[in-house]
C-alpha cells in the first residue's frame, strides 16, 4: 500500500473543510432539535388522543361486554361534558 501523494492529501482536506463549512453552528443546530423534539411531542399527545377517542367510542357501541360498553360511555359522556 503506497502512501497518498501530497496533492490527494490537500484535495481530501480541502473536500472536507467545505463539507465542515456546509453545516450549521451549533445554535441552529439546537433550535432544529428543539423543532423536532416539540413536534414530536405534539404529534404523540394528539395521536394517543385520537386513538383513545376512537377506543372509547366503539367499546361505547359494544354490547356484547356491557360492563366495559357502560364505562366506555361514561367516559364519553364526562368528555362531552366538558367541552
Amino acid at each position: 500500500m503506497s502512501a497518498p501523494d501530497t496533492e490527494e492529501l490537500v484535495a481530501a482536506v480541502e473536500a472536507l473543510r467545505r463539507e465542515l463549512a456546509r453545516r450549521p453552528g451549533p445554535i441552529a443546530t439546537l433550535g432544529w432539535q428543539l423543532a423536532r423534539g416539540l413536534a414530536f411531542g405534539l404529534g404523540t399527545a394528539l395521536g394517543a388522543s385520537l386513538l383513545v377517542s376512537v377506543l372509547g367510542w366503539w367499546l361505547a357501541r359494544l354490547e356484547i361486554l356491557p360492563i366495559v360498553g357502560e364505562w366506555a360511555a361514561e367516559i364519553l359522556r364526562e368528555i362531552e361534558s366538558r367541552r
